[in-house]
C-alpha cells in the first residue's frame, strides 16, 4: 500500500487558499476517513467518490481490505464546499496504485456526480487567480466554470467532463479539451429606460449626470409618481462600461457565490434590494459568511427606493462602505474583507404621506409622524451622500414632449470622457479623494474659497461635508471644462447639499 498526494483549493471569502490531499492507504478492515476540519459537503464527499469510482471506473474502495486516511492540509484551516471531490478520487486511484502521473504544477477541483461526471464550483475565478500568482502551469476545472476561466490568461485549464475523461488524459489514452483564454466577454446592452425618456427633471438629470462622472452618492426626494425610480432606471443606463480590471473585480465577486452569467456583460452592475430585505442580504454575512447587496453592487449602483423605510441596522450600517469603499463582516468563525465601492442612489418621499411641498395635495402627517420620518436618516449618513436632489412635479403639457430616446448613448460618452480626464489626474474618481488629495490636486480659486467658507460657516457645514462639496465641485467644474474650481461651481454644489428639516 501506499500514499499520494494531489493539489486543490478552495474559496475563503473573496480569496482561494491551495488545500494538498494527501491520501495513506493501509491494511486493515475497510475504513474511509477524511480528516482536516471538514465540514458536512467535505465529508459526504466520500460518499460522491466512492460511488464515482464504481460506476464511472469499475473500482469499489468498499471491497478493499484496506483503511484509507485523507488529510486536508493545512489542518488548522476549516475546509468547505464540494471543491475537493476529484483530487481525492484521484488521491485514492495513485495511493492504490491504480494510476500513475506525475502531479507536480497540477491543481484539480471539482464535484463528482454518482455517476462520475464533474459539476462546476463557486469561485473558480479567485481559484484561477490564485494558480497564476503561484505560478501552477495547469488547472483542471470542470466543464460548467468555461467562462470564468475565459478570463484569465498565463495558464493552461483542462476541462474535465468525466472523472474518466480526466484518468483517460492523465494516462495519455487521449486529451482533454483547453479552453481559449478569451481576456473579457462583453455583450452591449440597451437602457431599460432612456434617459430622454424621462420629461422635465432637467435639474435631477443634470444631478444624476454629476454622480455618475465623480462616483458621488445621491438621494433624490419629492412626491409621490414624479419620476424618481424612472430616474434610477435611468440612471444605469448612463454609467459607462467596466474597465477591465474592475470588470475581474465584479466577476470575482459574483464567481464566489455562482453568478458569474450575471457579471459577464461587462456593464457596471445594479442592485436594489427591497427594504424589507434583512441586514445579512443587504450587508453581508450569515453563518458561512457571503457577500451582500452592496459588494454585489461593487463598481456599480445600490438603488435603495423608499430610503428611509429600510431597518435602521442596515442604513447606519453603509458608513463603513461609504467611507472606506469596503465592509468588514465579522462573525464568530472568523472575519472577512469585502470589497463594497459603489454610488449610491437612493430615492424617497419628504414624509410619511409623501406629500409635504406638493403643491398639488396637501401634507397630512401630523408633527410627531414626521419628527419619527426624520429621525430615520442620522446626520452621519446624511454627510456621506453628496447630492440631494428634490424631484416636483412637472406641467402635463411636458408629459406629451418628444424626447431623444438615444439621450442615453450620448449622456455615457461626456461621462466615460470626464471618467477619463479624472483617472489621469489622480488615477481615482472624485468621489475617492483623501482629504489630502482635496488640498491638492482640486484647484480651487481663491474667490471660490472664500466663498465657500463663508457659506460653510453659514450652512454651519461639518468638516466632512466641507471636503464633499469642494469634491462634487471638482466634478461640475470638470463638466464644465474648467481646469479650476470657480464661484459657479461652488455654488452649484452647495445648492445639493440636503434641504430636509
Amino acid at each position: 500500500m501506499a500514499f499520494s498526494k494531489i493539489q486543490s483549493a478552495q474559496l475563503t471569502g473573496l480569496n482561494a487558499v491551495g488545500v494538498t490531499i494527501e491520501t495513506d492507504i493501509s491494511r486493515g478492515l475497510y475504513m474511509f476517513q477524511i480528516v482536516g476540519l471538514p465540514d458536512k459537503a467535505v465529508e459526504e464527499s466520500r460518499e460522491r467518490v466512492i460511488s464515482a469510482l464504481r460506476n464511472s471506473l469499475g473500482k469499489n474502495p468498499k471491497a478493499e481490505n484496506h483503511k484509507v486516511i485523507v488529510s486536508l492540509s493545512p489542518a488548522d484551516l476549516k475546509k468547505e464546499g464540494s471543491y475537493f471531490d476529484v483530487a481525492i478520487a484521484l488521491g485514492y486511484l495513485t495511493a492504490t496504485e491504480t494510476l500513475t502521473f506525475d502531479a507536480t504544477n497540477k491543481v484539480f477541483v471539482g464535484e463528482l456526480g454518482l455517476n462520475g461526471d464533474v459539476r462546476p464550483i463557486r469561485g473558480l475565478l479567485s481559484i484561477a487567480q490564485w494558480a497564476k500568482r503561484n505560478g501552477i502551469q495547469e488547472l483542471y476545472i470542470p466543464e460548467g466554470n468555461v467562462i470564468e476561466a475565459n478570463l484569465v490568461e498565463g495558464i493552461t485549464f483542462f476541462i474535465m467532463p468525466t472523472l474518466s475523461a480526466l484518468v483517460d488524459h492523465l494516462t495519455g489514452k487521449t486529451i482533454l479539451a483547453t479552453t481559449e483564454n478569451a481576456i473579457r466577454i462583453s455583450t452591449h446592452q440597451e437602457p431599460t429606460v432612456d434617459f430622454g425618456d424621462v420629461k422635465g427633471q432637467l435639474v435631477a438629470k443634470r444631478a444624476l449626470t454629476i454622480a455618475a462622472a465623480g462616483g458621488h452618492n445621491i438621494v433624490l426626494y419629492g412626491p409621490p409618481g414624479t419620476g424618481k425610480t424612472m430616474l434610477a432606471k435611468a440612471f444605469h443606463g448612463i454609467l459607462p462600461p467596466l474597465s477591465t480590471q474592475h470588470f475581474l473585480e465584479v466577476a470575482t465577486i459574483y464567481s464566489s457565490i455562482g453568478l458569474i452569467h450575471d457579471a459577464i456583460s461587462g456593464t457596471a452592475p445594479l442592485r436594489s434590494p427591497h427594504h424589507s430585505a434583512s441586514h445579512v442580504a443587504i450587508i453581508g454575512g450569515g453563518s458561512n459568511i457571503r457577500p451582500g447587496d452592496i459588494t454585489l453592487a461593487h463598481r456599480g449602483v445600490l438603488y435603495l427606493d423608499e430610503f428611509p423605510e429600510f431597518d435602521r441596522r442596515v442604513i447606519e450600517a453603509l458608513r463603513e462602505p461609504l467611507e472606506e469603499g469596503s465592509i468588514t463582516v465579522a462573525r464568530a468563525r472568523g472575519s472577512v474583507r469585502f470589497p463594497a465601492q459603489f454610488i449610491l442612489l437612493a430615492a424617497m418621499n419628504p414624509c410619511p404621506c409623501g406629500y409635504r411641498g406638493s403643491m398639488i395635495k396637501n401634507c397630512s402627517c401630523s408633527g410627531s409622524e414626521l419628527a419619527r420620518y426624520t429621525k430615520k436618516l442620522s446626520g452621519p449618513i446624511m454627510d456621506r451622500i453628496d447630492l440631494w436632489v428634490p424631484v416636483q412635479h412637472i406641467e402635463y403639457e411636458t408629459l406629451h414632449e418628444i424626447g431623444n430616446n438615444k439621450e442615453s448613448a450620448r449622456v455615457q460618452h461626456t461621462v466615460q470622457q470626464l471618467r477619463d480626464v479624472q483617472y489621469e489626474r489622480a488615477h481615482k474618481l472624485n468621489s475617492a479623494f483623501s482629504s489630502q488629495e482635496v488640498q491638492t490636486k482640486s484647484k480651487l480659486t481663491d474667490s471660490a474659497k472664500k466663498q465657500l467658507q463663508q457659506f460653510a460657516e453659514k450652512l454651519k457645514l461639518s468638516p466632512r461635508s466641507y471636503l464633499r462639496t469642494i469634491k462634487v465641485s471638482r466634478t461640475i467644474a470638470d463638466l464644465d471644462h474648467s481646469d479650476t474650481i470657480e464661484e459657479r461651481h461652488i455654488l452649484e454644489a452647495l445648492q445639493y447639499r440636503p434641504k430636509l428639516e
